[in-house]
């Protein structure tokens, strides 16, 4: 049987992240694509897989594949398709385009996250945001994605008997890495007493506990070995492993809604195709789509038992230079939260940090990362464990 391909991000882009008023769907997914294949030495994908989430109901656009490639200059040259996992929809582009590369489909794909949630105004933000839960048993009731952690942190809270103010460890993590990201939507550090002075968003969250939904767009370039051209000028990325699992999607269907079996599960998977371990790893890209994920996120990696995540926000090994740095340029909350773009900026961050690019950002001498991108309260967890190659 023929060996598989080992699959090198080798081009890297990503616009800033906010509100865009001015650039269109189309035209960030092309300008960052461009921009990924200039970053390879202008590799020409033969496929590319668009994460995205809302560009039906909210931008009035589907078919992503034929539109990004046409705008990128690659119409009738690359094949196109569009990947939706709800939030997840951009770690599951690049699963996708991974496993095009290992089965050997291709030799070149590019994987493109984008947004737009600025196409949709007022109240039905909440409203488009809302269609990744069950439909029947959840959006109809009026539950939306942050009223759902909302509940189930009230839940972690009356269970394990700790002080809310416990949880600002971690917006604060997210707030401090992000003043060195140029492209971050918030570039400012909080204390303590700014977090317990902000305003509640759905009790007991609030504003520095959700992650604010924002635009941007972000690609990367993928390729097998021999497709790599010469004299790159940086560093290669090994995307040495992918998972992708899926738990129920209504959290009331689930035995314990509060683990992450999805994100458990995924993570143990794609270090163990990796060869590697939890405690290898020197950085952690989490989904912090509130508080809530990134808590439940560390105890389903492992890191802390069931019940205790809450802690690793104020004992300092989750800052950049702690034992294992998370959020390293920002994560959702203070980048800003790109939706089904998010998780190819997580899979670009990493390649910044490996290729040891991440400027201020930059965790001390990295050699492999983890990312994991989670839609809704980890219905689906797509997990990839990224190596730097000298």
């Amino acid at each position: 049987m023929a060996r598989r391909p080992e699959v090198y991000i080798v081009g890297v882009a990503q616009s800033d992240v906010g509100e865009l008023w001015e650039e269109s769907l189309r035209g960030l997914a092309a300008r960052v694509l461009r921009e990924a294949r200039a970053d390879a030495g202008g590799l020409k994908p033969q496929a590319i897989f668009v994460g995205n989430m809302l560009a039906a109901p909210a931008s009035h656009q589907a078919n992503l594949g034929a539109l990004v490639a046409e705008y990128a200059g690659l119409a009738g040259e690359a094949e196109g398709m569009t990947a939706e996992a709800g939030e997840a929809s951009g770690g599951a582009a690049l699963h996708l385009a991974y496993n095009a590369i290992r089965s050997g489909m291709v030799d070149v794909a590019a994987v493109v996250g984008v947004e737009k949630v600025t196409d949709v105004v007022g109240s039905g933000v909440e409203r488009v945001m809302a269609l990744g839960l069950d439909s029947d048993y959840e959006m109809s009731e009026g539950l939306t994605p942050v009223a759902q952690a909302a509940l189930l942190t009230q839940r972690y809270l009356y269970e394990n008997q700790f002080p809310r103010e416990a949880l600002a460890g971690f917006p604060k993590i997210a707030h401090a890495n992000a003043v060195e990201n140029p492209h971050a939507m918030y570039r400012k550090a909080i204390h303590t007493d700014a977090y317990l002075r902000s305003g509640m968003v759905a009790a007991p969250l609030n504003l520095f506990d959700v992650a604010p939904a924002a635009d941007g767009a972000a690609a990367v370039i993928l390729a097998r070995g021999e497709a790599i051209p010469k004299g790159l000028g940086h560093a290669l990325v090994h995307l040495a492993s992918t998972s992708l699992v899926t738990d129920r999607l209504a959290v009331h269907d689930r035995e314990d809604p509060l683990f992450f079996t999805a994100a458990a599960v995924s993570i143990q998977q794609a270090l163990l195709r990796a060869g590697l371990s939890m405690p290898m790893m020197d950085f952690f890209e989490y989904s912090d789509n509130t508080t809530l994920h990134a808590v439940l996120s560390l105890e389903a990696a492992g890191l802390a038992p069931r019940g205790q995540g809450w802690k690793l926000g104020t004992d300092g090994s989750l800052t950049i230079g702690g034992t294992l740095p998370v959020a390293t340029m920002g994560g959702h909350k203070a980048r800003g939260f790109p939706l089904g773009a998010s998780g190819v900026y997580q899979a670009v961050e990493a390649s910044l940090q490996l290729r040891q690019e991440a400027g201020g950002c930059q965790v001390s001498q990295p050699r492999a990362g983890i990312i994991q991108s989670l839609a809704g309260t980890a219905s689906t967890a797509v997990t990839h464990v990224l190596r730097r190659v000298d």
